[in-house]
């Protein structure tokens, strides 16, 4: 889906034709790839079933820039410097587009299909002779080999470099045609990895820095491109009427906008307070406390601003408090599990959510992928080798958090978290004097806004100092109770809060001790797991692996992912790593639910099937005239018009999603 840029990445350069190896057994060229079995659509079919065929183009929609990020000051999405814009995928197309009703499949865009070796080790794509840039120009072989050297040997280290590292190479076989060759076991996902990847003119960027931010409008091949815009406020996309590829079949009743705006704002609350008087269109809610209680304003009482609760079939993602493992103080897993136990996510259900919320226990929350009860003998299978690397507790019952009583004062969870911090060698001077945890916990608890009255320390004397990270005033009030109960146990906690640059900028260079992070993981997952969770990720400033785990098991055990040749072998391997991971304590897990909630101004519509793994809105909703007539008669005089034009963001996704609350 192009309302956020794939990620995926380039290879190796190209060789002239004459010097062309040898081509591997082949099969026959399709319309689509699949990761595991059939593809849903046949060959000729006309559009996707969530669709409407027929929606109307038009109107605007306005959104809100998504995530942590409040500002942007450059176009180029491709590498580690800078905030790029929202939407900029918007502006690239790809030699294949995914589907949002069918997990690990795409479909012909700039390739009108594609031809996967026998032995998998390469991939063909037959270009569409259409296929044109914004400028008018052809999109070329060159342009496809291009893309994909550049991306690779300058784009986001994680994105894009690692990503595509062992893609040896890619070649103009003509001036249609290209192929790309595979190395190594761990390449079932490359074909669909480089089928997504951004097609960008070669001779555009010949006379730019690849490397430079820029707010220069870059030339791209997709719907959009970028109309006005101001860094810090907003940036408007408008709907290209010369589009090449408007009727194909992954396209038809998408893009169906004149006008896409992004409109940045400092935190969510003030997004919501220009939501609400009509600023911008559409919102996704991700604050159980604003869903229960900040929409009671005449313009939702009365029908003019709708609110929907809407199915997510997606995995829910893994939100949670990731502890920076690259400080000292957060080595023993004793230690991440007692600071895990301050958490009471059963109080903050009660009091802050409204109920709405169910408490993550696993990576893979909301998806076959979660390990529940004791392994399988195909997960023991697989864990079997490293079972000397591994806690006892990764062959039984997978770790689940421990449940409070929603009190606000679970002494016995945090006794227990007393007690492992003891284990693990962070003691209270005054232990020897024969203080008890509840004369301890009493004084403690009575400075729960303050430093706590005595502080553990270890053998060297030093003291156990937490800092947990924010950038939201909605965040703040569950921060607080949790940063008291790790005071009550002696940890010198503390909350810091600063913009929401800094924030961006301390998690890139992992300036931190402990913050929120989402992570969502893909219906088949593969690369996003290195990505997301593996060693080498860890060394790499900007890398998405903010707890900085680096573990050689569940590296290993992300390769057995990655090189799954079938649904149940890539779920086996899914809730062992699962298992592992839960079991090291890497987090603490916050909470999750299996919908969306989204906010609008009444005049837009959709389709009558949504599709499964995907929102929908606004890739497939459309501008109604005549929803947009009864709003603005029903907009009383004394109020300022709906929304007229158009403000957008989307959630954020793969490696780092807007966490929710």
């Amino acid at each position: 889906m192009r309302w956020r840029i794939t990620a995926v990445m380039a290879a190796a350069a190209a060789v002239v034709a004459t010097l062309l190896p040898a081509p591997s057994a082949q099969a026959e060229f399709r319309h689509g790839l699949s990761t595991f079995g059939d593809l849903k659509y046949p060959a000729g079919f006309t559009h996707f079933d969530y669709v409407n065929p027929n929606a109307p183009k038009g109107g605007k929609v306005a959104l809100v820039g998504s995530g942590g990020v409040t500002s942007f000051d450059t176009f180029n999405a491709f590498i580690l410097k800078g905030d790029a814009a929202e939407g900029l995928g918007l502006l690239y197309d790809s030699l294949m587009s995914g589907s949002g009703d069918e997990p690990g499949a795409a479909y012909g865009l700039v390739a009108e299909s594609a031809e996967l070796a026998d032995d998998k080790r390469s991939v063909t794509f037959k270009l569409r002779p259409e296929a044109k840039f914004a400028d008018g120009s052809p999109i070329t072989a060159d342009d496809i080999v291009f893309s994909f050297n550049i991306l690779k040997e300058k784009g986001h280290p994680v994105a894009f470099r690692r990503r595509l590292r062992d893609v040896t190479k890619v070649t103009a076989l003509d001036p249609a045609t290209v192929r790309y060759d595979f190395q190594g076991e761990l390449i079932r996902d490359l074909p669909l990895i480089v089928a997504g990847l951004p097609i960008l003119p070669k001779a555009w960027w010949s006379t730019r820095n690849f490397e430079a931010s820029s707010l220069e409008k870059p030339l791209g091949s997709g719907p959009y491109e970028i109309g006005s815009f101001q860094p810090g406020r907003f940036v408007s996309y408008k709907r290209r009427p010369d589009y090449w590829a408007n009727d194909l079949p992954v396209n038809r009743g998408t893009n169906n906008f004149d006008e896409v705006r992004y409109d940045y704002f400092r935190d969510r609350q003030i997004g919501l307070q220009n939501l609400l008087s009509g600023t911008f269109d559409f919102r996704e809610e991700f604050t159980a406390k604003d869903w229960s209680m900040s929409y009671g304003v005449p313009a939702v009482r009365d029908g003019r601003i709708r609110r929907l609760v809407v199915p997510d079939g997606r995995p829910s993602g893994a939100q949670g408090f990731f502890l920076n493992l690259r400080r000292p103080q957060f080595k023993d897993p004793l230690v991440r599990q007692a600071i895990g136990m301050a958490f009471d996510f059963e109080w903050s259900n009660r009091f802050l959510f409204f109920g709405l919320y169910s408490r993550t226990q696993s990576f893979f929350e909301n998806s076959e992928m979660k390990a529940v009860g004791p392994p399988s003998p195909a997960e023991v299978a697989l864990l079997e080798p490293y079972r000397s690397k591994l806690p006892p507790e990764v062959f039984a019952q997978p770790y689940v958090p421990p449940q409070s009583d929603g009190s606000g004062y679970n002494r016995a969870q945090l006794k227990q978290a007393s007690d492992m911090l003891d284990q693990a060698g962070w003691k209270f001077p005054d232990q020897a004097k024969g203080c008890s945890f509840f004369c301890r916990f009493a004084t403690a608890m009575a400075m729960r806004q303050a430093a706590p009255v005595r502080l553990r320390r270890n053998a060297d004397g030093d003291s156990l100092k937490v800092e947990v990270l924010l950038f939201e005033d909605s965040f703040e009030r569950i921060l607080l109770p949790f940063v008291s109960n790790l005071r009550s146990i002696g940890i010198d906690a503390n909350l810091r809060r600063i913009d929401g640059a800094q924030y961006q900028k301390r998690l890139k260079t992992f300036d931190f001790d402990i913050a929120t992070q989402r992570y969502v993981v893909g219906l088949t997952p593969g690369i996003e797991i290195v990505n997301y969770w593996g060693s080498e990720a860890a060394k790499q400033e900007g890398s998405p692996n903010l707890g900085g785990i680096a573990n050689p098991v569940v590296d290993e055990l992300a390769g057995k992912v990655m090189a799954a040749q079938s649904r149940e072998e890539l779920v086996t391997a899914a809730r062992a790593i699962d298992r592992v991971m839960r079991a090291g304590h890497y987090w603490v897990p916050q909470w999750s639910k299996g919908n969306h909630t989204i906010a609008f101004w009444d005049k837009f519509s959709w389709p009558e099937t949504k599709p499964k793994y995907s929102l929908g809105a606004p890739m497939t909703w459309w501008y109604d005239a005549d929803k947009a007539a009864r709003l603005r008669a029903k907009t009383p005089s004394d109020e300022p018009p709906p929304p007229a034009a158009a403000q957008a963001t989307t959630p954020a996704a793969a490696a780092q999603a807007t966490t929710k609350e």
